[in-house]
């Protein structure tokens, strides 16, 4: 998970979804091994007929928020089990910027826009907004998508009530 591209996984994760449950190869008929249920024309057995919608990403999300369509509680609950993707350095942990009033670690909603800010070659981590919060070093803020439409700036008090947020929701 930390700083290795993550796309050989997501390769074979998406070999393994385009098999689906009883395909046969290209050219050949089904000779009917699976029962159709009616009304659920073209289906794929086991599967519902409607899915349940996606949530919405992380990029939505910090749309909506900045744009004032989103509450901030629907925000961190949807930033809490998102992927965050961290620039690295050669050691571990966050890296930060201190050219600022407050001390702020630049963090992305893809690695698309991760490698607009670094580089191609950047190394990186990705960890989920919740571990975010857990991990952030006390009197540091962060910022989403530096480079993006819709940056979002955290300063360190902002960190600090998503924290007693984060443990109100968990804790009562």
């Amino acid at each position: 998970m930390y700083g290795y591209d993550q796309s050989q996984g997501a390769q074979q994760q998406q070999y393994a979804s385009q098999q689906s449950y009883g395909a046969q190869p290209h050219g050949q008929p089904s000779h009917g091994q699976h029962g159709s249920v009616p009304g659920q024309h073209g289906s794929v057995p086991g599967q519902p007929l409607y899915p349940e919608p996606s949530p919405p990403s992380l990029a939505d999300a910090v749309r909506a928020f900045t744009t004032g369509s989103l509450a901030a509680e629907d925000f961190q609950q949807i930033f809490a089990t998102s992927k965050v993707y961290c620039p690295r350095g050669d050691n571990p942990g966050f890296l930060a910027l201190h050219n600022t009033q407050q001390p702020v670690i630049p963090m992305f909603t893809s690695l698309k826009e991760l490698r607009r800010y670094a580089g191609k070659e950047s190394k990186y981590f990705v960890i989920t907004g919740a571990e975010v919060i857990d991990l952030l070093p006390t009197g540091y803020g962060f910022v989403l998508d530096m480079e993006g439409e819709h940056r979002m700036v955290f300063d360190a008090k902002a960190v600090e009530q998503m924290v007693d947020f984060a443990m109100r929701r968990m804790y009562g």
